[in-house]
């Protein structure tokens, strides 16, 4: 490591890992692809890894974890703050101290007879001045290769870093995948994040959800910036300008899939195009000027395979075509090739599922997710730079300026397709009381409808009164120059189930609103919740199949199931005591009088 850096806070970090873990060789990942390709076939040896179709997916490998180690653990998952009030209602909490010497005991020797590798990481650009950097420890060749795809790695980082303290200590130690020793812990006060016993991604790749959002959030608390759970894209006009918006998503509601929109033929033959800066996570700073700045920490795409295919998401599909790493996905043992429930309509006839085991198509039972050949929250970690439609923003690190910033869930019958806040302070609100059906991301029930703050209930790195607080402060700093905040719900259900909105690409005729909104180009209608479109505003050109009375209908606000919505809101509100800013009380409580 002396070769690489003289920073002393970071040699003395290292030998006391070294010392913790006991490896039985050490090397530091310096980003060179001759160092990586050497990895690769290592992990090939082992069977860690398998390579797959070098001439159909050149590049690309194949993993799979234990059954018992498949998505994120939330009830494993803690903020060590100091004061357990800091962590607040929505985190699991243990006292730093503790859960230090608790980790500690786990690791202790873990890595006797295995190499600990080194990941000296960006978070955003290097040299950015939106980017933070961090160094991950890990005894997993799978989650070095994953890192160097998902986040910026090498030397340079660490010559960029100098001899800050800045930087973010990760520990990841497999351990014996012990799910009842599984712990993913952030201790933001000390930049730190230690995750034992488990090798899936999203407990392992700690520059992921571990430091983009729950340490980023609170450092962005304490430095004056925003670390979301949002996509950003660029909408291009016929003119060539580019308007960008961040949204917020719970996940596998259908966020890379926006992040990645192809708009309908109509509005590509007009000459509209869609930009992608980032699917998963925003970093906003206030700029110079005085508006809001948004980058993409990340460097690739940690997607949900089941679902993802050519009309879904083909620009998705394409980033996954070179230099991926599939997990927990089948393979398909006649071309050595993936597949995955919603790839196609042809699953292969002779296939090995993601347990392991011998499959073919006789086996599925809709019903029965145990038969699918791929796990729901099965993975593809493709590089950004792999996307057809990926910005020419994204590596330049000076972020891009929000006009608009959205939130959305899956709402059978209770929000609009898109609705405005009144102003920002009623935009937190909104954010502050965003609900979804819970999916297969997360360990646990699925199809429960739970509230999801912002989408960063699971990610929240603080007291999330304190968090909405926070939002309200950066709105004050931001003025008039605040982003316009909108909330749509792609999922509204006829009485037979049925979405009524196609969504997809045609989802580009509402972001097209959005941003004639923001540019005060279009009217609206005043609701009890904000401003909803008038219907004839709304393109519906060459959208076969959808009427303008079909669009009325899911632009209706029903202020009988919006008075339910409110008693839960309240409830919801109750569990942040008096964290809970004043301000949200009184956007409630205009609410309340509004549909009275």
């Amino acid at each position: 490591m002396n070769r690489f850096t003289t920073n002393p806070t970071v040699l003395a970090w290292i030998e006391d890992m070294k010392a913790l873990l006991t490896p039985d060789n050490v090397v530091v990942i310096d980003g060179s692809e001759e160092q990586l390709e050497a990895l690769r076939a290592e992990a090939v040896s082992t069977g860690e890894m398998i390579k797959l179709n070098e001439e159909k997916l050149p590049g690309c490998y194949y993993h799979r974890t234990k059954p018992n180690d498949v998505a994120r653990v939330e009830d494993r998952t803690f903020i060590c703050s100091r004061e357990k009030e800091n962590a607040g209602p929505t985190n699991n909490w243990c006292d730093p101290k503790e859960m230090y010497a608790k980790l500690y005991d786990i690791a202790r020797g873990t890595y006797k007879g295995r190499t600990m590798y080194i990941i000296p990481f960006s978070m955003g650009p290097i040299g950015s001045p939106l980017a933070k950097a961090g160094i991950e420890v890990t005894d997993s060749i799978y989650v070095v290769l994953n890192m160097v795809i998902m986040t910026r790695v090498g030397k340079e980082v660490l010559t960029v870093l100098g001899d800050s303290n800045d930087w973010v200590r990760g520990l990841h130690a497999k351990c014996d995948v012990d799910p009842e020793k599984r712990y993913i812990c952030q201790f933001p006060e000390d930049n730190t994040i230690i995750s034992v016993n488990s090798a899936y991604g999203g407990n392992v790749l700690l520059g992921k959800k571990c430091f983009a959002l729950r340490i980023a959030s609170y450092q962005g608390w304490k430095e004056g910036w925003m670390a979301e759970h949002m996509l950003i894209l660029g909408v291009e006009n016929p003119e060539g300008e580019v308007k960008y918006v961040a949204a917020a998503f719970p996940s596998a509601c259908g966020k890379t899939n926006l992040a990645m929109m192809i708009p309908p033929a109509y509005l590509r033959e007009k000459g509209y195009k869609v930009w992608t800066v980032g699917d998963d996570i925003a970093w906003m700073r206030i700029g110079p000027d005085g508006r809001l700045y948004a980058i993409n920490p990340e460097n690739g795409f940690f997607g949900v395979a089941p679902g993802t295919n050519e009309h879904s998401n083909y620009n998705a599909l394409a980033s996954t075509k070179k230099n991926t790493i599939f997990t927990n996905v089948a393979i398909n043992n006649d071309d050595n090739t993936v597949w995955w429930e919603g790839l196609d309509k042809n699953p292969p006839q002779n296939a090995t599922d993601w347990k392991g085991n011998p499959w073919n198509p006789s086996m599925f039972v809709k019903a029965d997710k145990s038969t699918y050949a791929a796990h729901p929250n099965s993975r593809f970690t493709a590089p950004a730079v792999n996307c057809p439609c990926i910005s020419s923003e994204f590596d330049k690190g000076a972020g891009v300026p929000i006009s608009a910033i959205i939130f959305g869930g899956r709402r059978a019958k209770c929000a609009p397709l898109v609705y405005q806040s009144k102003d920002w302070k009623n935009g937190v609100f909104v954010g502050s009381s965003m609900a979804s059906e819970t999916t297969a991301a997360a360990a646990g029930a699925v199809g429960v409808v739970r509230r999801d703050p912002m989408a960063m209930l699971p990610f929240c790195g603080y007291h999330m009164g304190d968090y909405f607080q926070h939002w309200l402060d950066m709105g004050e700093k931001l003025g008039d120059k605040a982003p316009k905040i909108f909330n749509v719900n792609w999922f509204r259900t006829d009485d037979e189930g049925n979405f009524v909105w196609p969504g997809f690409g045609d989802n580009m005729r509402v972001l097209n609103w959005i941003l004639a909104r923001c540019e005060g180009k279009v009217d609206a209608v005043e609701t009890p919740i904000g401003f909803v479109p008038k219907a004839e505003d709304i393109d519906l050109t060459d959208l076969e199949g959808f009427d303008i009375e079909t669009l009325k209908s899911i632009l209706t606000v029903d202020k009988d199931v919006w008075t339910k919505e409110a008693a839960e809101i309240e409830e919801h509100y109750k569990k942040f005591g008096d964290k809970l800013p004043a301000e949200l009380r009184t956007q409630l409580e205009n609410l309340k009088a509004a549909l009275a």
